[in-house]
């Protein structure tokens, strides 16, 4: 038999190495990969206590008032999809993290950056979504911004929107306040804007349109406050998805999450898309969904407020924090084992917002 000479450096693995000297799509997929680029690059050259915080907006006292402020860029392929568009994802996914600090979305910053080439009418057709999705939502756009790179070094059309808000008295939500006895609540069906724009992505048919759910959630999660401001967490799963926001919070409040498997509500089509494809729908991204943390005592008011409110109908308990395996979480699956639900190394589905 001849030799054979091995050489690792023409092998190739279908998850990006974690030691890439260059930016891969994994590094914007909400996983373990997005948390080594903020720990090694942006945490170092700019870091401070507000940052730190990690939350999906940031609170900071301005004047005696105490606002929440984010920002978030958009990048989806395709521009439209069942369900929403780039415009709908950039209204509704900066109102949503505004929300995650408990506050309601007051003004918008929306800037556009457009490949040249692109059709005025595709521009105009993003616009109008951005208007009407405000609208929807009760925020004002306020300013922008609009740049333009030559043709075939973008995309069509980016979009980044920045929004701040006002955090009501007495309400303290972030991450870190997860607490063993916590019961976890989902305000929904998971895993639909993900196969949304997969579907559309690649012309895949699953014999019924499955529609993102893009959606703000202001208003349900002041329903939420009106019962209780002791609301320990609210997070939206996007990137990521339900596994990797629930392996976020278990890091950062040093608490373990127990996870009912059969109690995460999936619809039939999202389950049946995933199986055919081989994702798990704990990972899929969602745009119009969040999980909450509720201190035991409140949390069958808070469930009752949230399916009384249009998002929140399909509200479901799926699983409780513990003070066993700090940072870890776990499943209990369907045949009454358990399985460890890591943070994804980076998406399975790239630029899905």
């Amino acid at each position: 038999m001849a030799d054979i000479t091995l050489d690792p450096s023409a092998w190739t693995c279908p998850a990006p190495l974690r030691d890439q000297p260059v930016v891969v799509l994994g590094h914007g997929g909400g996983g373990a990969l997005s948390a080594e680029l903020f720990d090694q690059v942006f945490a170092p050259a700019y870091g401070n206590d507000v940052l730190a915080g990690l939350g999906d907006s940031a609170a900071v006292e301005v004047g005696g008032a105490r606002l929440a402020f984010t920002t978030d860029s958009h990048v989806v392929r395709p521009l439209f999809f069942p369900g929403g568009s780039i415009g709908d994802l950039a209204v509704n996914g900066t109102v949503n993290d505004l929300a995650m600090s408990g506050a309601r979305a007051a003004y918008l910053s929306c800037a556009f950056i457009l490949e040249e080439g692109t059709a005025l009418s595709v521009v105009s057709d993003v616009a109008r979504a951005v208007g009407k999705a405000a609208e929807a939502a009760g925020v004002t756009v306020a300013t922008g911004d609009t740049k333009v790179v030559d043709s075939g070094h973008g995309d069509g059309v980016y979009v980044t929107a920045s929004g701040i808000g006002l955090i009501p008295h007495g309400v303290d939500i972030r991450p870190q306040r997860a607490a063993p006895g916590d019961v976890v609540i989902v305000s929904g069906p998971v895993g639909m804007h993900g196969i949304a724009v997969l579907s559309v992505r690649e012309g895949l048919e699953f014999g019924v349109e499955i529609a993102s759910d893009t959606a703000p959630l202001g208003g349900l999660v002041a329903a939420m406050l009106a019962v209780t401001p002791d609301l320990h967490v609210l997070r939206d799963p996007t990137r990521g998805g339900v596994a990797g926001v629930l392996n976020e919070i278990a890091t950062a409040s040093g608490t373990g999450v127990v996870l009912t498997e059969e109690s995460v509500p999936v619809p039939e089509p999202v389950a049946s898309a995933c199986g055919f494809l081989g994702l798990d729908p704990l990972y899929v991204a969602n745009e119009g969904k969040l999980l909450a943390f509720v201190p035991p005592e409140h949390a069958d008011a808070v469930l009752a407020a949230m399916r009384a409110h249009p998002r929140g109908a399909g509200a479901a308990v799926i699983g409780t924090c513990v003070a066993e395996h700090p940072g870890t979480v776990v499943a209990r699956t369907r045949l009454g084992g358990t399985r460890v639900v890591d943070l994804p190394l980076g998406e399975q589905l790239p630029r899905i917002c």
